[in-house]
């Protein structure tokens, strides 16, 4: 009588830059390549990026079968979060809950504060909230440097992380406290290592220029609005228009003091490493605030 197959284990890819993305379509591959793992894949159907974790509430979502080579793959008409859902949720896969979700691969680092804006993060952090051991990648993508190939690189510079945390579950090992956050450096395929760090303060700085409405703003928003009372279109010269400019400055001096700075996942990534930086979902305040405010509560 011939032996079963070994069940394999089943990985969730997903990501904020969407489907087509060259990093999601790099990690799938080097995934396939390994023929180790059942690959799903539920990514949003467009370019979902910096949403955070927002999520779609009222409407339907549409789920497009997309072909990727040794992988079953939809295309989500929803947000990082949503798509990371959707994917553990044994409805749109039936009955098959994903032994890790993965993240990625995102363009561009998501160290430092960036993690609050990342949808690449979100939809990991949406996986783990369910239970789900999950991780984020991202690659520390350099304009005018980097191309779509170093992502085939970063891809494999993820494999040992990933067979090690799928090994780590098998013998009921890993711990189910936190989910990761991986950057990868520019020259992923020749860095320095892994390194264990914490999430440090860096950030993009974000500035603000008086502008007027492109033909985006204009097409979607100022020709559908109306005046509520007189039921005319309202005049964009109402209107004052705004737009995000990143704002330049020195490195975090302060930070560079404190005694953790070489742990931080910025510092690392600029060094050449692969920072693996544990998260967890819940944000509670420091112990000494804490503290502080029992004291405030009091002469409430």
């Amino acid at each position: 009588m011939a032996e079963e197959a070994p069940i394999r284990p089943v990985i969730l890819v997903t990501n904020d830059d969407g489907i087509n993305a060259p990093g999601l379509r790099s990690l799938v591959r080097a995934l396939v390549a390994v023929d180790r793992y059942r690959i799903l894949v539920a990514a949003p159907h467009i370019d979902k990026s910096g949403i955070s974790h927002s999520i779609q509430w009222e409407h339907p979502f549409c789920a497009m079968k997309v072909e990727i080579e040794g992988a079953t793959a939809y295309a989500i008409s929803g947000t990082p979060a949503d798509c990371a859902s959707l994917g553990i949720s044994g409805i749109l896969f039936p009955d098959v809950i994903p032994n890790l979700v993965i993240s990625g691969i995102n363009l561009g680092t998501n160290s430092g504060y960036r993690v609050m804006y990342s949808g690449t993060v979100a939809a990991a952090r949406e996986a783990f909230s369910y239970g789900i051991p999950s991780m984020s990648v991202a690659y520390n993508w350099v304009t005018e440097t980097s191309n779509n190939g170093d992502f085939e690189a970063a891809a494999k510079v993820c494999l040992p992380v990933i067979n090690k945390i799928i090994s780590e579950l098998s013998n009921g090992t890993y711990p189910k406290g936190s989910f990761l956050n991986v950057e990868i450096p520019t020259d992923s395929a020749n860095h320095k290592g892994y390194k264990i760090s914490t999430q440090g303060k860096d950030r993009v700085n974000i500035g603000w220029i008086s502008t007027s409405p492109d033909s985006f703003v204009e097409k979607t928003y100022v020709a559908a609005d109306t005046d509520e009372n007189s039921g005319e279109k309202a005049s964009s010269l109402k209107r004052l228009w705004f737009k995000k400019t990143r704002v330049i400055q020195e490195d975090g001096d302060q930070e560079k003091l404190d005694e953790d700075y070489a742990e931080l996942d910025y510092k690392g990534l600029e060094e050449g490493y692969v920072t693996i930086t544990p998260l967890c979902a819940l944000s509670n305040g420091p112990k000494e605030d804490r503290s502080f405010f029992s004291n405030f509560a009091l002469k409430l």
